[in-house]
């Protein structure tokens, strides 16, 4: 796992990285949501993947599946019913043209919906893309026990999704608190 950059402990979002904790890697996988996407061309993917394991993560698995809910929905509940996967990151499809369905695919999934990260995506890419940033949809939840994170396709978005807000929350060191100490609390009823 490569060290973080100045820059990146300044921004770590009013927490901190707590040193004397342990990082533990957790099991992550990609999905590329896209008609027009495949392997060489999925650059959105190639990032994610990057900096999944650029974090000391497990890429896990790594997909590409076509802009359609029930080809979303059966990828998606294969990783989770795998018992395999702690999150699945999703690139495309969050948009708000006709073929973009993505959210509609994964909401009636969701055990339970992250309201704030969608909130603090949209905080975030607003820096980036200015007023844009209302075109999508991102979102995020737990089904079964899995974290899910959906980010637009393009590469601006996946970077400033991970780099500023999926990565901290997936480092076992961050703090005041992260979601992996959550993840052997998700499944209690």
């Amino acid at each position: 796992m490569s060290e973080i950059s100045e820059a990146e402990r300044a921004f770590l979002g009013g927490g901190r990285l707590h040193e004397d904790r342990a990082f533990k890697p957790v099991n992550v996988v990609v999905l590329t949501i896209s008609d027009t996407r495949d392997e060489e061309s999925d650059t959105s993917g190639d990032v994610l993947a990057r900096r999944v394991e650029g974090a000391g993560h497990v890429l896990a698995d790594r997909a590409i599946v076509r802009d359609d809910i029930d080809a979303i929905r059966e990828r998606v509940m294969r990783w989770v019913n795998s018992g395999t996967v702690d999150a699945i990151v999703t690139t495309g499809g969050t948009g708000i043209t006709g073929r973009d369905v993505t959210p509609e695919a994964i909401e009636p999934l969701l055990y339970k919906r992250i309201e704030g990260f969608s909130t603090i995506f949209h905080m975030l890419s607003y820096q980036t893309v200015g007023l844009s940033t209302l075109q999508s949809r991102a979102l995020a939840g737990i089904i079964d026990g899995v974290f899910i994170f959906c980010l637009p396709g393009s590469n601006g978005a996946v970077k400033d999704g991970w780099d500023k807000v999926i990565r901290w929350q997936l480092d076992s060191r961050h703090g005041p608190c992260n979601m992996v100490e959550l993840m052997p609390r998700l499944k209690e009823r």
